[in-house]
């Protein structure tokens, strides 16, 4: 089938948006709709950001020492470390935490330094029997233990019992597993608040990585972090989505201090938009999206009386249903189909739904606060019983190549470089802002105020102890 009549007329940019749009679909369900996709909007006000939030080395200082501390923090999947002695390495600021699961199966934490001189015990995740220092040679085990020390008979005064890796604190959600440093934070379902229960029914824990891409971006980390919560930016930044996603006619809602979501409606044609036909929508859904259970776009027809969403919903019920082995009979073509992205304070999104869930995490550049660096997994189901595959490795870019560098992000790559090339030139602005303030919108950039007010709520804290 050749591509269908792209004919269609882009309106002024001031008369788009249509904040009600998500609710009014759901109206137009046919199973019952849960109660987490309501809305959810405390209202803020509008008082503009100082651009030194994204631009000053003191500013990233404090965050380092008063919020990267104490947050609870996305480091990896339960299967990326299912033996004893395998482990990953989540390195955020100044800290270094070896995250590795033990000869007794439980995951630990450890502070990544020596006890000994300091050195770093390892550089990169892996498997190993004990911790060895490729030093010295003072070695832990699995649990965390001081084992042998090179010629004990010098280290008289040493007490091993008291020399145990210092640990962090490691909570585990649907196979996520998290981190925090701070002995007296809350515990991580507290810190979720809402999430749990709206992820009660999307089988993350049967969830397995299928592909891992990271690069480093030249920007903030929280430009980075802002660039996926807010949906108003795709008619200019990803004009091929205009015909399928209802850009700036998202939901965006807010739990507590630590959640927050939008909600953009798929495969029905953005409000900037008038005379899209409804095969052009089904076309360029199944081409340019990435998420859904099909990409062929030539290979499906629109039948007769049926709708884009309608019908992309029930392709996806089906097939996302026999790969994950369960019967979704009661799922919303909402959840099916959808951009429902939460996200996890401070640096961690999380794309809800029965399939096509896409993670992002950005991470501080070490001491360096006009660099990150952007981690995309994309996770798949298995069915209950089955033997998971193994997840995919890390493909990490280099610096000089695109996400469309990576073949396992299909049509998503081209997107996420369409957004990485707005945010070298966002530090850039920000620095030679003359206004010296960010001006956000009211509703449409509400996740970036809510954002900004937790992290205000870490930086009041004062310094860490």
């Amino acid at each position: 089938m050749n591509k269908p009549e792209d004919k269609f007329v882009l309106l002024p940019q001031e008369n788009a948006g249509n904040p009600e749009l998500f609710q009014a679909l759901l109206k137009q369900e046919t199973v019952p709709v849960p109660p987490h996709l309501a809305r959810s909007y405390p209202g803020f006000s509008d008082e503009d950001l100082d651009t030194a939030r994204y631009s000053s080395h003191a500013f990233h200082r404090k965050e380092v020492e008063r919020m990267w501390s104490r947050t609870w923090q996305f480091v990896g999947r339960e299967e990326q470390i299912p033996k004893a002695g395998d482990h990953l390495v989540y390195d955020i600021a100044d800290n270094s935490i070896i995250v590795m699961r033990g000869d007794d199966g439980v995951i630990r934490g450890f502070h990544n330094s020596c006890l000994h001189r300091g050195r770093a015990l390892r550089m990169t995740g892996g498997t190993v029997k004990q911790l060895k220092c490729p030093y010295h040679g003072f070695t832990w085990d699995l649990r965390g233990k001081l084992g042998s020390i090179p010629c004990e008979w010098d280290f008289k005064h040493l007490d091993k019992e008291a020399n145990h890796l210092p640990e962090v604190r490691v909570e585990s959600w649907l196979g996520f597993v998290f981190i925090n440093m701070d002995a007296g934070a809350p515990p991580l379902m507290e810190y979720l608040d809402a999430l749990p229960e709206h992820f009660r029914d999307y089988a993350f824990d049967r969830s397995v990585i299928i592909a891992h891409v990271q690069r480093r971006v030249p920007s903030n980390w929280k430009v980075a972090q802002e660039a996926f919560m807010e949906s108003m930016h795709a008619h200019v930044t990803h004009p091929q989505l205009l015909t399928f996603t209802a850009d700036c006619d998202s939901q965006y809602d807010m739990y507590g201090d630590n959640i927050s979501r939008s909600v953009t409606p798929m495969a029905v044609p953005s409000t900037h938009t008038k005379g899209v036909v409804e095969p052009l929508v089904l076309h360029d859904i199944l081409e340019e999206s990435g998420r859904m259970a099909d990409s062929d776009g030539d290979a499906h027809q629109l039948p007769a009386g049926q709708t884009t969403r309608q019908y992309i919903g029930e392709l996806n019920r089906k097939i996302f249903g026999e790969e994950s082995g369960r019967d979704l009979s009661h799922a919303t073509l909402a959840e099916l189909q959808d951009a429902i992205l939460y996200s996890i304070f401070p640096n961690t999104q999380i794309w809800a739904g029965y399939c096509g869930n896409i993670v992002y995490r950005v991470i501080p550049d070490g001491d360096n606060h006009e660099s990150c660096l952007f981690d995309v997994m994309l996770l798949w189901r298995h069915k209950e019983g089955e033997v998971p595959p193994p997840p995919a490795k890390l493909n990490r870019l280099p610096d000089d190549q695109p996400f469309s560098a990576a073949p396992e992000l299909g049509a998503l790559g081209p997107v996420f470089d369409q957004d990485m090339n707005n945010l070298g030139a966002m530090t850039k602005g920000l620095k030679a802002s003359k206004k010296g303030a960010v001006t956000l919108a009211s509703y449409q950039e509400s996740r970036i105020r809510h954002h900004h007010q937790t992290l205000d709520k870490y930086l009041a804290k004062g310094d860490a102890q």
